[in-house]
This record gives structure tokens, sequence and C-alpha cells, in this order.
């Protein structure tokens, strides 16, 4: 009787227990239905919209302005005045504002100064700063960092994606994990179910002792608690996995119950460029999007370093009854008028105190960029030691499980000629069975340090 259980437990040590048809899910086929519909690449493509609308809005600044002005007064069936005036302003990028304008006045107490031609005057011109505001004004300055933030939004992008490529990854072999584990417990209740019948059986006819299928009963029971925790775990990891997936309309989508993930011992030839990694640490979202916020406080300095420069602004106009006028109008001779502003303050404190603060800012920003890179580069040594002893690990435990097993089947053959008890055999057993949820969870480990590590290099999909 011993021997034909020794040879039924071991044709259900090689059987597969999954009886059902399943579909695979593999890694890549996830991880790109993650890349394409997942909410946060949507949110991530929106960070693009973000910066394009901030550099619209900036642009704005450079818009053609249209007005119009019409002033009347009435009084005692007398009309005062009566002025009309339109124009166009167009600021360039050089800092140079382009104007052209209409005005029609008439009235019996207008303002000398505002008499014109009845047919109305025209006037063409354009005014410049020639001190303060030369270089950058506020519109070029609001468009230039309105272009860094543009640029920046690319890296956030990045930046979001790549958390979103760990995180998929990480659910994902857990998910495998607790599938694998689920099937290894589902394996060993069968075990304990067919052997506690066994041994029933023994007991009936006698070869057995009463004793041994206490022993047998109380191994099954404890297997069918863990198979009820590796049950729930494995629910739980679906329910997990479930937040990531989604169709291409933006709906959550559930995994099937016959949907099976990839094998965790699968492809585990994958390797890693350390130094590669380590050159990619200079381009890291986190470095990239500090030296962003460098780039924009430099534009604010520049533009605080102006305020000290006095106020010059130049403004000259040709005048002109008809466009016909302008070819013949030359400067400073006949129907022009022109302006010049001066102004500064003395003592400059607001300008200087604005400046010293605005360079504060940058070397407050700049100490900040170089511990990050410090720690970023830390971070990442620290996750290629851990992929290398996990792969050490991995090799180690393999061949542990390897002699766990030869163990189990000396024990087994002893326990066919009665040199062994079924208390050892389970023993043995259960020894197997916990070194393979364990090599599991190294397995798991090992593929996700893969994605901790390009991820601490600033890699993702």
């Amino acid at each position: 009787m011993k021997k034909a259980i020794f040879l039924l437990l071991t044709i259900f040590w090689c059987m597969n227990v999954r009886a059902q048809d399943t579909l695979l899910l593999s890694f890549q086929e996830y991880m790109e239905w993650v890349r394409l519909y997942h909410p946060v690449s949507a949110q991530a493509e929106l960070n693009l919209r973000m910066g394009q609308m901030e550099v619209r809005q900036a642009r704005g600044g450079f818009d053609p302005l249209l007005y119009g002005n019409l002033d009347r007064k009435d009084y005692k069936e007398t009309t005062y005045y009566d002025k009309r005036e339109a124009g166009v302003t167009i600021p360039t990028w050089m800092g140079v504002e382009l104007n052209g304008a209409f005005e029609q006045n008439t009235g019996s107490y207008l303002n000398p100064e505002s008499t014109v031609p009845s047919g109305g005057l025209l006037s063409a011109g354009a005014s410049v700063n020639l001190g303060q505001g030369l270089i950058l004004d506020e519109r070029r300055a609001a468009l230039r960092q309105a272009q860094i933030y543009q640029q920046s939004t690319e890296v956030e992008r990045t930046k979001l994606l790549n958390e979103l490529n760990l995180n998929a990854t990480a659910l994902y072999w857990n998910w495998a994990m607790a599938y694998e584990n689920r099937h290894v417990l589902t394996e060993g209740v069968s075990l304990a179910e067919f052997r506690f019948n066994s041994v029933k059986k023994s007991f009936e006819q006698g070869d057995l002792a009463a004793i041994d299928t206490v022993e047998a009963f109380s191994q099954l029971l404890n297997r069918q608690y863990r198979l009820q925790s590796a049950e729930n775990a494995y629910f739980a990891a679906i329910q997990e996995l479930n937040t990531y997936l989604w169709d291409e309309s933006g709906s959550p989508m559930l995994l099937a119950n016959t949907i099976v993930p990839q094998g965790l011992f699968e492809d585990f030839a994958q390797g890693l460029d350390v130094e590669e990694l380590r050159m990619a640490v200079a381009s890291h979202p986190e470095l990239k999007l500090t030296d962003y916020e460098l780039a924009s406080l430099d534009v604010e300095k520049r533009l605080k370093g102006q305020q000290i420069i006095p106020t010059v602004k130049l403004k000259y106009n040709f005048l002109a009854e008809s466009f016909s006028g302008f070819e013949e109008s030359q400067f400073y001779e006949n129907n022009y008028k022109w302006g010049v502003s001066v102004y500064t303050p003395l003592l400059w404190r607001k300008s200087r105190g604005a400046v010293g603060l605005a360079k504060a800012k940058i070397d407050f920003k700049q100490n900040s960029r170089d511990l990050k890179e410090i720690q970023l580069r830390t971070k990442l040594e620290t996750e290629l030691n851990n992929w290398s002893v996990l792969n050490q690990q991995l090799d180690t435990f393999s061949e542990n499980v390897k002699s766990l097993q030869a163990l189990l089947a000396g024990e087994m053959r002893r326990f066919e000629i009665g040199e062994s008890s079924l208390f050892l055999v389970n023993a043995r057993e259960v020894s197997v069975f916990d070194s393979r949820l364990t090599l599991s969870e190294l397995a798991a480990k090992l593929k996700i340090s893969i994605a901790k590590t390009r991820y601490a290099a600033g890699l993702g999909f």
C-alpha cells in the first residue's frame, strides 16, 4: 500500500492542476495597454497642452491692440467739443511699439492742441525704450518663461510616465507572484487531500495507525488555510491590477477569471547596462525640471536687472491728412510730433533688492540641484546593488529548492520501504512548498528591481 501511495504522490507532484482553459496576458502587452490608455498617460499629454496654452497666452502680450475713443460735450445747444480717435498699436519682439491713429476733432471750445484738419489727421510712428526695457521687458520675459515652462512640461510628462511604468510593473509581477503562490498551494492541498484519503484507507485496512490519519488531516487543514490566504492575496492583486486597465474610450476594464499572467521564471536573460544607466542620471527628469526652474529664475533676474537702468522712452510720429502724405514726410522737418520721457529712482533700493533676491533664489535652487543629483546617483547605486544581490539570491535559492526536492524524494523512498514516517514526509514536503513560495517572491522582486533601477536612472517605458 505504501508503494502505491508513493507512486500516486509522485504523479500528483508532476501534475498541472489548472484544468480550465486560460488566456495569457503577457507583460509587454499589459505595459503597452497601460501606456496607451491609462488616465495618467492622458494627464501626461494634457501637460503638453498646458505648456502650449501657456506660450499662447504669453504671445498674447504681442497681439496688436485696436482702440477707439469718442468724447463729445453739448451744452445749451452748443457743441463744446466732439473728439474722435481710432488707432492700432503693434508690440514687437525687439521692444519697439509701432502705432498708427486717425483723429477727427471739432467744436466751439476745442483745445487748440487738438485742432486738426476738417477731414481728420493721420499719424504713424513708433515708440522705443532706449534705457530700461531695451534688452528685456515684462512681455518678452513672460514669453521666455512660458517657453521654458512648455519645455518643462515635456519633462514632466516623462516623469509621470516613468512613475506609471514603475507602479504598473510592480502590480503586474505581484499579480504573477500571487498567481504562482496560489498554484503552488493548490497543488499542496491536492497532495494533502490525496494523502489523507490514502492514509485513511490504509488505517481502515490495518496498515497504518490512527495517529497517522490525524497527522494527514492536520496537514490538510493547514494547507487549506494557507490556500485561502493565497486566494485572498490573489484576489487583492487582481483588484489592484484592474485600476491600471482602461479601454480606448477611457472606461475601466476588469480582468476575467480566465486571464493569467506571464510566468515569473520567463525572460530572466534581461540584463542592465550599468554604465549607460549611470550616464542617464545626468538627464534625469527631476534634474531637468530643476534646470528649467533655474532658467526661469535667470530670466527673472535679468528682468529685475533691467529695473536698475533709467527709463528712457522715445516716441515719434509722422502726421498727414492722407496716406499719400506719408511718402513726402521727412524726419524733424514738418508734420510730425515726438517726445521723450526720462525718469529713474535715486537710490534704486527696490531694484537692487529685487536683483539680490533673484540671485539668492538661483543659488538656493542650484544647491538643491547639486544635492538632488547626489541623492539620485546614490539611489541608482543602491538599486543596482539590490538587483545584483537578488540575482545571486535567486540562483542560490534555486539550488536550495532542488536540494529540498531531492531530500523529499529520498524521504518518500524511505517511507516506501518503511524506514520513515508520514510526519517526516510532511515536514520535507512543507519545506519544499515554502521554498517554492520564497523563490516566487525572489523572482517577482527581481523583475520589479529592473524597473526600479531604470526609474532611478530616469528611464521608464
